[in-house]
């Protein structure tokens, strides 16, 4: 479907360059933090990340500023008709997330953005946006189990997906995996011969965690700046400077190299809402989006590290089709009370 979709709007993608994130957990995380250094290197960012928090525009950004509503329906008219001819011709009528990814590659390419920061939708090989050449890095989060009706019956069928946005001429960087894992992504680096690094969170050193500013060395930087909160942002950072490393030290085709000061200016500024996000703090207020068993645990692990001894309210809410419950499972016994909501 996004094949003929792109092909009738004249490859829009084909324009754009690209950092492609794929893995189960930290995608968005590590989204944030490569466009938000990348924007405060000078380049025009574009980032391409669902699914929205607060509002549906947020899902596609140029350097931090959401596609206005003119151009969504703008866009919305274009994309209408391309549907209504592809129906026409008897073929299916593309998915919303074709559509909307559509829709961010014509948005990225008429805002004339250097790079754009992509994350997938669900896996990577068949996902739509997979339909993209041009990848510079390609990046993979940790993988775990998720969406496994769709996605494979084992860990090491999972890691066939997520890297299958893996291309030729890209570099590959990984956060470290799981065995099963590793295997898969290594195999598939080397068959293309793309170079590959892994980001190992346990490398960075001096680490001050905190609610509102965590600090480490990593790297032969000391002392960087993030505000994201969470243990396990630490490895997303770690990651995502990996990646940053990577883009920096491209061929001439493409380099996005970063100045040192700029870096730490980026990687401090970088925000993600929804994941240990702290909205109040008298008493301290934090939403996060953990729905699988694997975000369960880092979730859980941060409530443990970050309030030890403190009375904890839990309000919650999930859709049927998420791991609900595994991550009860894993954190019901931290707290005090669990008031259950029916989500809309």
């Amino acid at each position: 479907g996004i094949r003929q979709l792109v092909r009738r709007l004249g490859d829009p993608q084909k324009e754009l360059r690209f950092v492609h994130v794929a893995g189960t957990n930290g995608k968005g995380s590590v989204c944030a933090f490569l466009s938000s250094v990348l924007q405060q290197g000078g380049y025009r960012v574009g980032k391409y990340n669902s699914p929205a928090v607060l509002d549906y525009r947020e899902e596609i950004q140029v350097n931090g500023s959401y596609i206005t509503k003119a151009a969504v329906s703008r866009y919305v008219e274009q994309l209408k008709d391309v549907c209504d001819g592809m129906v026409a011709e008897g073929l299916p009528h593309p998915t919303p997330f074709e559509v909307k990814t559509a829709m961010a590659f014509l948005h990225f390419r008429d805002k004339k953005c250097d790079v754009v920061v992509m994350e997938t939708g669900m896996g990577g090989l068949l996902d739509a946006t997979n339909i993209v050449e041009d990848t510079c890095v390609a990046v993979l989060t940790s993988i775990s189990e998720d969406h496994m009706g769709f996605l494979g019956k084992t860990l090491g069928e999972i890691a066939v997906q997520k890297a299958g946005i893996i291309k030729k001429g890209c570099h590959v960087v990984t956060a470290v995996q799981a065995p099963e894992v590793m295997e898969v992504i290594v195999d598939r680096a080397a068959s293309l011969g793309c170079p590959l690094t892994v980001a190992d969170g346990k490398a960075a050193e001096h680490v001050r965690f905190g609610l509102e500013k965590q600090r480490f060395d990593y790297g032969g930087l000391k002392k960087l700046e993030i505000t994201l909160a969470g243990q396990y942002q630490i490895e997303n950072a770690v990651t995502a400077l990996e990646g940053l490393r990577a883009l920096g030290s491209g061929d001439r085709k493409w380099a996005f190299p970063v100045p040192e000061e700029k870096l730490r200016q980026g990687m401090s500024q970088a925000c993600w809402r929804g994941r240990f996000d702290v909205v109040g703090r008298k008493p301290y207020f934090i939403l996060d989006g953990a729905h699988n068993e694997d975000a369960a645990r880092r979730l859980a692990q941060s409530v443990e590290f970050y309030f030890p001894n403190r009375r904890i309210i839990y309000i919650m809410g999930m859709l049927r089709d998420k791991e609900y419950d595994k991550v009860i499972e894993l954190t019901h016994g931290l707290a005090d009370q669990i008031i259950t909501v029916t989500p809309p």
